[in-house]
């Protein structure tokens, strides 16, 4: 295990945050990182969205760290500072969607190498909670389950559903999936945008946070999608979505201003997941971890009430 970069000073998370290089058995290098204290009493496995990093789940560590718990967050493959499947650095891209199970593996052996605390938990936000799905029908070793705003669908309008995915498809065919999805950039999103028109955080102070990591250290940076990556997420979603929920205690966090996953999608499957619970929080766009600091003490409290109940 060889340490990584960790950039602490971007981070704001607890004092003694680490990072480390695993190598995944289909041979990528991803980054993964953690932060934990002498009382910690469980460790959450924290799977980010697309885009994200290890640095961007500082605060969130934080605050779970204040109520008990240690937390591992994953540099998924293609972004952060893991290995890119792209020759091009900025787009977002995965070669198959299952692959990211194989980054799943390495962070749990990660954890248990460490000796972190045990029981694990899962916290999977946004891409995270399509690739935490997935992770728990193949017996991810956690004893509950918190998902926020989780991409189980896309937001796309029922005029670009059927374009996006013949366009996604049509695109392996010709050997032309490996570029930008339509409308998508190379910048990052956080960079573009104001604070008055971002879907993310309705917290200025929040989102002036993650322009400040992209600013400061820019390799953390990920634009578009490409429409592989597209096609790929689209397939696991279809195929996650004809899959009943698994035997696992869960709660999810929906915004009331959600606008970049499917509501629709969350909804239906959250009123069939026995014992579940969907927590509908007014007034929060899609990134509910970092939303004001109401919405968050709310989130992190209501988080660890619930996986004290099941230790």
């Amino acid at each position: 295990m060889e340490n990584a970069p960790f950039f602490e000073d971007i981070a704001q998370g607890p004092a003694g945050g680490v990072a480390h290089w695993l190598t995944t058995v289909d041979g990528l290098r991803i980054r993964v990182g953690h932060w934990t204290g002498s009382d910690a009493k469980g460790t959450i496995l924290l799977f980010p969205g697309r885009t994200e990093y290890i640095e961007k789940y500082g605060p969130a560590a934080t605050d779970f760290l204040t109520r008990g718990y240690a937390t591992v967050v994953i540099d998924w493959r293609g972004q952060g500072m893991s290995d890119r499947t792209s020759d091009t650095y900025a787009m977002g891209d995965v070669v198959r969607f299952t692959d990211y199970q194989h980054d799943v593996n390495a962070a749990v052996n990660y954890a248990r190498a460490l000796n972190l605390p045990e029981p694990f938990y899962l916290v999977a936000h946004s891409m995270g909670g399509c690739i935490g799905l997935r992770a728990l029908h193949n017996a991810l070793p956690v004893k509950a389950v918190v998902f926020s705003a989780p991409m189980w669908g896309i937001m796309l309008s029922p005029v670009m559903r059927p374009v996006a995915w013949l366009a996604s498809g049509l695109s392996r065919k010709i050997g032309m999936d490996q570029t930008l999805a339509p409308g998508q950039t190379a910048e990052s999103y956080v960079t573009r945008v104001d604070h008055d028109e971002n879907t993310l955080t309705s917290d200025q102070a929040m989102f002036e946070f993650m322009q400040m990591q992209l600013t400061e250290k820019p390799q953390l940076s990920l634009g578009g999608a490409s429409l592989r990556w597209l096609n790929e997420s689209l397939r696991e979603m279809r195929t996650l979505s004809k899959i009943p929920s698994p035997d696992m205690p869960c709660s999810t966090f929906l915004g009331s201003d959600e606008s970049i996953v499917d509501p629709a999608r969350i909804r239906d499957r959250m009123a069939d997941w026995t014992g579940g619970a969907l927590h509908l929080i007014d007034g929060a766009k899609h990134e509910v971890i970092l939303e004001t600091l109401e919405i968050r003490t709310r989130v992190f409290d209501t988080t660890t009430a619930f996986f004290d109940q099941h230790r």
